[in-house]
């Protein structure tokens, strides 16, 4: 029982130092791709090691399972584990425990997708009955919908027919290139697919709302999705144009002003554009990446390294 205990500490370890540690870094806000792939596998080693832990557990208080695990096994890695030792009800109600913590994130994952399919066909069906589809148009590819309206607005719809909703008000707002600015932004969104990230982070968080990697997952992902697609854009039309496109966009709603508004990550957007923090070394964003995909391979070794020494 020594494995799935190790990888339960490991699990609650990282679940909880790990946001601290990202909190207090630097480079996140200059590199949020990078970012965002360090939070994913974050994210993947908790989940990774609470699973192992569960099969563990199962297999140390069950023969049924232990069979089936290590069906394909020699004899003296089951061995190793120890898992046929007498430890009481613990592996059994450790297994029941997490087993219940895996239905349950199952069950808040499924719920999110459903809620988000259902407010996309909403959405689908008002654009349609608002803005329809012009003769010989296809309704399966992706276009451009001009909605009226008094407030300068643009977003993207996500779905098999991907649609980028500009508002009149936007149009006559938005100035030379900074329409085609706000474009790249959303299908940034779009070709990142960020809004499945957005998603699995507001499914966790919900599920778990008192464990601090998925509420800081949940956070960090809203801020670091419009990130990289402002970078995203600001490679193809500069940063100022994005800026004063942000700004034109926003300026009306009082998100420049001292408030706790959900657009309060507004003006630190436009001064992040505005100031051009350089961007890490080629070398050093290599380094971070690889050392983010190593983390869910923790989970791994702690789970096999029994196992492998037995066949030494």
């Amino acid at each position: 029982m020594m494995v799935p205990a190790a990888l339960l500490v490991l699990g609650a370890l990282t679940a909880l130092l790990a946001p601290r540690l990202l909190a207090r870094a630097q480079w996140p806000e200059r590199e949020p791709v990078v970012a965002l792939w360090v939070w994913q596998c974050v994210v993947g080693a908790v989940l990774l090691c609470f699973g192992l832990s569960m099969l563990l557990s199962a297999a140390a208080a069950w023969q049924a399972v232990r069979g089936r695990l290590f069906a394909a096994a020699p004899h003296g890695v089951v061995d190793a584990y120890a898992l046929g030792t007498s430890e009481g009800p613990w592996p059994a109600v450790t297994a029941l425990a997490l087993a219940g913590g895996a239905l349950w994130t199952a069950a808040m994952l499924t719920g999110e997708v459903l809620r988000a399919r259902a407010r996309r066909r909403a959405q689908g069906s008002e654009l349609l009955e608002r803005a329809p589809l012009l003769p010989g148009e296809d309704p399966a590819a992706a276009r451009l919908v001009v909605l009226e309206g008094p407030r300068p607005d643009a977003w993207w719809l996500p779905g098999a027919a991907p649609q980028l909703v500009v508002t009149t008000a936007a149009l006559g707002r938005l100035k030379g290139s900074q329409l085609d600015a706000v474009m790249a932004h959303e299908q940034g969104h779009a070709t990142a697919r960020h809004d499945w990230l957005l998603h699995c982070s507001r499914a966790l968080s919900r599920g778990f709302p008192q464990v601090p990697v998925f509420a800081a997952f949940e956070a960090e992902m809203h801020r670091l999705v419009e990130l990289a697609a402002d970078d995203m854009a600001s490679r193809r039309f500069g940063r100022l144009t994005v800026a004063l496109a942000l700004v034109g966009l926003n300026e009306d709603r009082g998100v420049f002003a001292a408030s706790s508004a959900p657009e309060a990550h507004v003006p630190q957007r436009v001064r992040r554009l505005l100031s051009a923090p350089p961007r890490l070394s080629p070398g050093r964003r290599l380094r971070l990446t690889a050392l983010a995909t190593l983390v869910p391979a923790i989970p791994l070794l702690v789970a096999f390294v029994p196992g492998l020494s037995a066949l030494t």
